[in-house]
């Protein structure tokens, strides 16, 4: 598999670059929120959303010396709206850990990290608007409603137990893909790319989006995956992934009855939760998935063959590859 730092080479010194950017535009006067913002910015992860932007305007570009200040804004406004998402998704959820570090809401309670969350969206937005790359607000902030909607979604589907494919499907291409998918077709919009080559670019960015969900809803049920979230934490939240779907779809309808009524208790009871996994693993719920996964990553790569060999090109073929192979 390609290492994180592979992956990376070829736009190391746009990343830098653009950390640099992100750090001098977020700042503000207040002691609180200069220190909450501080925390934010220092817990954003793998940074594959940046990454994705700069390796699809380098493709594009061609020369790292043509790729400049409207890819550092794309990769900004991206990556900016998924780290409130995340806030956001704390509160939400409750979740004192995020990354194995504290959450906003551990430290300084649900009301501040609400504001959080709220300021980095307002001025993230600012900072695209004042810099005048309107095609680029446009085209990234569609995301933000999309990835909302996804949300209420998967609330919606988790509540009323509905477990068909397509419901699944149109909740992860909303919640996760749809961020992917604008990344990477920023990326190309930022350094002058043709509409077909942005909106290839889009499903690229799409499918791997895709499959990155699959891969976290597989590892949910791994005793080995490092997600620094406790395992099978979807079956507590009476979440309907593809693995648990795959089992549900193969059931006899008082089966799947049954399986229901135990994953609406897998709130409160541990064996319950035990149960499903167990029942997951036998059934072939995380091979199905898996093989789901698979399927896309070979789209991407079938798409990505349409450009010529490079580094950028390389990178983005290893961030496939690494999609599939992650444990965290």
């Amino acid at each position: 598999m390609m290492t994180l730092d592979a992956i990376r080479r070829p736009i190391e010194g746009l990343l830098k670059e653009f950390d640099a950017f992100v750090g001098a535009q977020f700042t503000t006067d207040g002691e609180l929120l200069s220190e909450m913002l501080t925390h934010a910015l220092s817990s954003r992860g793998k940074g594959i959303r940046p990454m994705l932007v700069l390796l699809s305007a380098l493709l594009h570009a061609g020369d790292e010396s043509r790729v400049g200040r409207r890819s550092h804004i794309a990769a900004m406004l991206v990556e900016m709206i998924h780290t409130a998402s995340l806030i956001h998704d704390d509160v939400i959820d409750e979740a004192d850990q995020r990354r194995g570090k504290p959450s906003a809401n551990a430290l300084w309670q649900s009301r501040n990290a609400v504001l959080l969350g709220d300021f980095i969206l307002a001025r993230n937005l600012s900072i695209g608007l004042e810099s005048g790359q309107f095609d680029l607000v446009t085209h990234i902030t569609r995301a933000m409603t999309t990835l909302c909607e996804g949300e209420v979604l998967q609330s919606e589907s988790a509540r009323k137990q509905l477990t068909s494919r397509e419901r699944y499907f149109d909740v992860i291409r909303r919640k996760t893909a749809s961020l992917l998918a604008v990344s990477a077709s920023a990326g190309a919009l930022s350094v002058g790319a043709r509409q077909e080559e942005v909106e290839r670019m889009h499903r690229i960015g799409e499918v791997l989006g895709m499959a990155f969900q699959i891969q976290d809803d597989i590892l949910d049920f791994l005793q080995e995956a490092k997600t620094g979230k406790p395992r099978n934490n979807d079956l507590r939240e009476g979440k309907i992934t593809l693995p648990l779907l795959h089992v549900l779809e193969r059931a006899s309808e008082e089966r799947r009855e049954e399986l229901l009524k135990r994953l609406s208790a897998c709130h409160a009871d541990e064996q319950e939760v035990n149960y499903l996994q167990t029942v997951v693993e036998n059934c072939g719920g995380l091979a199905e998935a898996r093989r789901v996964m698979e399927e896309y990553i070979e789209e991407a790569l079938h798409l990505l063959s349409h450009y010529p060999a490079s580094e950028a090109r390389s990178s983005l073929e290893g961030l496939a590859r690494f999609i599939v192979e992650r444990l965290s």
